[in-house]
């Protein structure tokens, strides 16, 4: 596992963290679904970066 897998996956699970408090706070669903785009592309990326599929 290198550096920016970890710095994807961090990233990612910080904005899974974002779209609970924002639907807690009632945000309105774009907001939430924006988030939830890019915390799916963080992820993706980092999983995919990750070493183990070679």
């Amino acid at each position: 596992m290198n550096g920016l897998s970890t710095i994807l996956i961090v990233v990612g699970l910080f904005l899974l963290g974002g779209i609970y408090s924002f639907v807690k706070q009632q945000m309105p669903k774009g907001v939430i679904v924006l988030v939830a785009i890019g915390a799916a592309m963080s992820l993706g990326a980092g999983v995919l970066r990750l070493d183990v599929w070679s």
